[in-house]
């Protein structure tokens, strides 16, 4: 218990030659219900996001790699939804963090309880809403999309390097491709940065241009803006940097990209149809952040650039 508030680890243990290699993951109940405005969209993919989880059918999928914040995401997505009207199943491996108002399932693989019999008994129960922890095979994707053809509402997350490349993933599972086509809404991709603390930060008035130039900052774009670099307080333990915030690219499916998927076009393809369609890349969302003092060009390019991403 951590100020009288109960915090989960999440232990995964690993016999090595020099002993046991131990990792804990911090399960605090309050970092998840931090609203979807905290996550840290700009406010026209805010816009989009919101819109999006409020339709009352399709499937909504969050892409990124392992501890990118996938399900913090989702979690905030099914916070704003849960209402006394809605009925809201999830399944999950494991469960996580423990929502009152929300049917939560474990998955339970040695006596049989996988996520595709889940899914297929959540049919039976009537939702509005559906959250499959992840989609991890051909069986438990043309589920997910069947639910949502029918009239359910799906979250689920994908590990895909970026938004465009979850299509393409899906139809490399097996799934036909105008079930692709024609199921999903939207797809967001994203990764986690460190922000700036803000007791501390200071104007950087000579910014590292290696660093300005691979996060795709021009001096011009620098008139009439402070970046900021880290100094280091008690507040942040002498780091610079306090909590995270996500960087994301959102890309909503409209009828360009829906006909590239039906046409199993590649993902570079989809990509710049998405771009062409007002999608931010993942580089670009992070340069925004740069210029309003969130974070630094540095943080920016660590995450996006090792993708490959480094142009819009």
């Amino acid at each position: 218990m951590v100020d009288k508030v109960n915090v989960d680890f999440r232990v995964s243990t690993l016999p090595a030659y020099h002993g046991e290699s131990v990792v804990l993951r911090i399960l605090r109940p309050d970092s998840v219900r931090v609203g979807i405005q905290s996550l840290g969209f700009e406010e026209e993919d805010y816009k989009i996001f919101q819109k999006t989880i409020k339709r009352p059918n399709g499937i909504f999928l969050v892409t990124g790699p392992t501890g990118s914040g996938k399900t913090t995401t989702l979690y905030a997505a099914l916070n704003e939804l849960n209402r006394p009207d809605k009925k809201i199943i999830t399944a999950e491996d494991p469960v996580e963090y423990n929502f009152s108002g929300i049917n939560q399932c474990q998955v339970r693989d040695a006596i049989g309880l996988s996520f595709s019999k889940i899914l297929r008994a959540m049919l039976r129960q009537a939702p509005n809403i559906i959250l499959v922890g992840e989609i991890r095979d051909k069986e438990v994707a043309e589920v997910a999309i069947q639910a949502a053809l029918t009239g359910h509402l799906v979250f689920s997350t994908l590990h895909t390097n970026d938004a465009p490349g979850a299509i393409t993933r899906l139809i490399d599972m097996g799934v036909k491709p105008f079930l692709v086509a024609s199921s999903i809404q939207a797809v967001l991709g994203q990764r986690l940065i460190r922000a700036l603390c803000p007791k501390c930060k200071v104007p950087d008035k000579e910014p590292d241009a290696m660093w300005m130039k691979l996060a795709g900052i021009k001096p011009e774009d620098l008139k009439d803006k402070n970046v900021y670099k880290p100094r280091g307080c008690d507040y942040c333990s002498g780091t610079g940097f306090r909590g995270r915030v996500g960087i994301f690219e959102l890309m909503n499916l409209n009828s360009e990209i829906r006909t590239l998927a039906f046409e199993r076009a590649p993902t570079n393809k989809i990509r710049k149809a998405a771009l062409a369609g007002g999608m931010k890349s993942l580089l670009a969302d992070g340069r925004l952040k740069v210029l309003s003092g969130i974070t630094t060009a540095e943080e920016v390019v660590k995450v996006a650039q090792m993708e490959g991403i480094v142009t819009v």
